[in-house]
């Protein structure tokens, strides 16, 4: 049996990769490897081994990934493409799980893996299935957690308190998958210790499932002297207008986080996930309260 004790993270100082290495430091499970890029002036604490390494170097990421059972990627979206070079350094230091940077929408539903936005993850996937295929010996998870709720109501992402007219997609009613970010770390903590259980498979994880109006009730209570205007949108349009500035040559950020709300609160995209792995992996289900305890300070 595959025992996990040595962990590479990439990635570990972004807004996903911090909050997944705090979680996984905390668990006291492994030893941990940040490998960072060459050049970063990153600071990591003092208990975290830290390797610098050329990412587009695939000899540079073997030696990185020496001696470790595992590389964890949280990658941000400039580093999506990067990842077949993270891939074949892992094959080829003898790593044995590796888990890409998805953390977010269900790219096995055949309709989100036809939104543009994903198409990095999806050639991530191919590449490193068709190295399995092939005969490399290594596996993989695919963290799948919608959206980060406490990120995604800092943002305004998930419902943009802050302006005072947040946007409600198709009235706002649609439940969703939605997960904090510790318990997104605490999701590749349950991964590497269910070595065989998360084999070559996705795992959905959630802190709740929860509605645009639900979240909007909640801040209205936390902040009952802010005014709020909500306005109505269509998915299907949002969807008709990234389209249509994509095919003008407009690979914007706005017009991508479009399809990423299509994915999420479109009730065709499988934004709720059925069946779950939060009993595994240890991910705890998120109360009224908590929610409430993150909407005040976004709107302290």
């Amino acid at each position: 049996m595959v025992s996990i004790k040595n962990v590479a993270i990439v990635g570990a100082s972004g807004s996903l990769g911090a909050p997944i290495l705090k979680v996984i430091l905390d668990s006291a499970k492994f030893n941990i490897t940040v490998v960072s890029r060459e050049g970063s002036k990153a600071t990591f604490p003092s208990s975290v081994k830290v390797v610098k390494a050329d990412y587009n170097s695939l000899d540079s990421l073997t030696s990185a990934f020496k001696g470790q059972d595992a590389v964890v990627s949280t990658v941000g979206t400039e580093g999506l493409l990067g990842q077949s070079v993270l891939i074949d350094a892992a094959i080829a230091a003898g790593v044995k799980r590796f888990l890409p940077s998805e953390f977010g929408s269900d790219l096995s539903n055949p309709n989100v893996a036809k939104l543009p936005v994903f198409g990095y993850k999806l050639a991530t996937r191919k590449h490193l299935e068709e190295k399995i295929q092939a005969g490399a010996d290594i596996t993989y998870t695919y963290v799948i957690n919608g959206g980060f709720l406490d990120w995604g109501l800092e943002v305004g992402f998930l419902l943009n308190t802050k302006e005072g007219k947040p946007t409600l997609y198709n009235g706002g009613d649609r439940q969703f998958s939605t997960t904090t970010l510790a318990s997104v770390g605490q999701a590749v903590v349950g991964v590497l210790t269910h070595y065989e259980e998360t084999k070559n498979r996705p795992v959905y994880i959630q802190s709740r499932t929860i509605s645009q109006n639900h979240l909007l009730e909640l801040a209205k209570k936390v902040a009952p002297e802010k005014k709020f205007e909500p306005v109505v949108a269509s998915t299907d349009d949002m969807k008709k207008s990234s389209d249509e500035k994509l095919a003008k040559g407009e690979v914007t950020m706005p017009v991508m986080v479009g399809y990423i709300f299509v994915s999420i609160f479109d009730e065709a995209y499988g934004g709720r996930f059925v069946k779950l792995d939060n009993e595994l992996l240890g991910v705890p289900e998120a109360s009224d309260a908590e929610v409430e305890a993150i909407l005040k300070k976004v709107l302290a």
